[in-house]
């Protein structure tokens, strides 16, 4: 027992209890704190953020209003067509707002002419549209890939302070004099990795919707151009 008493007081640190309540307990750190760490370049990463976000918010509510089509359009402009309705046919088309119902509006204002002619027309227009669903998209893939080199830049420079930090210290070297480059190489490492995969993700989110979209209007024009190759 006595032996076993012995043990536990050498075991205790110096105070008893008191020195037990006055060991330092765990720092809390918020997103903010770790973000100033980072240094400068931090700016441009969560500058890249913001872009990042307000281009998907924007291209996907976009993208989606473009992909709602009226299933029976196509046969409403058949049957004003085949009526002779030319303008009705028109006015309909306009009252979607959507690529393929403009792609079908320039086809029918074409009617008349050579069917090449026709084609031509709906393709040019299909490609402005696609331009438009496309809007910003490059700047998003831009940001998946710089965001990333933007943080193993920042993760080279904190080591290089550290480094540059260690020389000057000479035989005085001590690990808080080192803290300060090792977070900046941290954090903006996790950082630009972070901004760098959620706008990844995000671009190819769009890309699809964008093709969904396209396949729309390609099966539109096909009505469409199945429509003027009807025999009369």
């Amino acid at each position: 027992m006595i032996n076993y008493l012995l043990f536990i007081q050498t075991d205790m640190p110096a105070g008893g209890a008191e020195g037990l309540a006055a060991q330092p307990q765990g720092i809390s750190m918020n997103f903010f704190d770790m973000a100033l760490k980072g240094g400068w370049i931090m700016v441009p990463i969560i500058l890249l953020s913001f872009i990042a976000v307000y281009i998907f918010i924007d291209r996907y509510f976009a993208i989606k209003r473009a992909g709602k089509f009226d299933a029976s359009l196509m046969e409403k402009v058949k049957s004003y067509i085949t009526a002779g309705k030319i303008d009705a046919a028109v006015a309909l088309c306009r009252s979607n707002d959507n690529p393929a119902a403009r792609m079908v509006e320039k086809g029918i204002s074409r009617i008349g002419r050579p069917l090449a002619d026709v084609t031509t027309a709906i393709e040019n227009v299909g490609n402005l549209e696609i331009q438009k669903l496309e809007k910003g998209l490059p700047v998003l893939a831009s940001v998946a890939g710089g965001a990333p080199m933007l943080g193993f830049l920042g993760t080279v420079l904190g080591m290089v302070r550290s480094f540059y930090d260690m020389a000057n210290a000479g035989n005085n070297i001590d690990i808080t004099l080192l803290s300060t480059g090792i977070y900046q190489a941290m954090v903006t490492t996790v950082a630009g990795l972070i901004v760098g995969i959620t706008a990844f993700f995000a671009y190819n989110i769009l890309v699809s919707s964008v093709e969904k979209v396209v396949f729309k209007m390609e099966a539109t024009t096909s009505d469409f151009m199945d429509l003027l190759n009807e025999p009369a």
